[in-house]
């Protein structure tokens, strides 16, 4: 096969990409991608970091890989057990260096919209809310996000309502990776599969595309611990993920 990234691997993997050596990260709910992306960066690179998830777990060692990034088994051999209120307080005092947090609108300065879709006393969609996000997003040193689709309904030129301040400063679609440069968006990198144009036709916001190039592909290691966290593609038949 002459392209070894599906969307499922092109999101999960370059998302592990964004973890740095010795750094505090951590997955937050309903966040399954996230969640394979720091167990596939344990297996896959040579040096550590910590991982804190929203089960509480630090550092588990999990029997298996859930279908919920909730799920308690996150928290078997965990080097200790972290309650909601010791996430943010660790936002707060400047120690998260990168949280993984979801978002329905993105906009060009990679602010987020979790709240409504349409006008705020007319919605079409009520959402769920910032919840915890609306506190990680600002206070976290890094934040990045995913977008299971490439579009315009998601990826905006005017969010319907900024639910969190602050922006990411990483955003993986099934296409492209985006990282903050000078208080936007930029391009970072195309599946090689798109193309630069194609990106440009399915974002709403203006960007930066300066160096930008196609993806890199998976190494061995990358691949390797992606097979071995999804051995009967289960997590990936339920992503249902497509390039178009």
């Amino acid at each position: 096969m002459n392209n070894p990234w599906s969307g499922f691997s092109y999101i999960a993997t370059n998302l592990a990409r964004f973890i740095r050596p010795d750094e505090i990260t951590f997955s937050g709910v309903n966040s399954t991608l996230p969640m394979l992306a720091c167990l596939l960066a344990k297996q896959a690179y040579d040096w550590d970091f910590v991982y804190i998830n929203v089960a509480g777990g630090v550092d588990p060692r999990p029997s298996h890989v859930p279908l919920s990034s909730s799920d308690p088994v996150l928290a078997e051999h965990s080097a200790s057990i972290f309650a909601n209120e010791d996430f943010y307080d660790l936002c707060t005092r400047g120690r998260m260096d990168l949280t993984f947090l979801g978002a329905a609108q993105i906009d060009g300065e990679g602010c987020a919209n979790n709240s409504v879709i349409g006008n705020w006393h007319e919605p079409k969609v009520r959402l769920p809310g910032g919840g915890g996000g609306a506190v990680m997003l600002p206070t976290a040193r890094r934040a990045c996000t995913w977008r299971t689709e490439h579009s315009r309904r998601t990826l905006v030129p005017k969010l319907d309502f900024r639910t969190s301040w602050g922006g990411f400063h990483g955003v993986v679609t099934p296409i492209a990776v985006f990282v903050k440069r000078d208080g936007r968006l930029a391009l970072q990198s195309w599946h090689p599969e798109a193309s630069l144009e194609e990106v440009q036709q399915r974002t709403g916001f203006e960007f930066d595309a300066h160096g930008a190039h196609p993806t890199a592909p998976p190494t061995e290691r990358e691949r390797r611990a992606l097979a071995e966290l999804d051995p009967d593609g289960q997590f990936e038949r339920d992503a249902a993920i497509r390039l178009r």
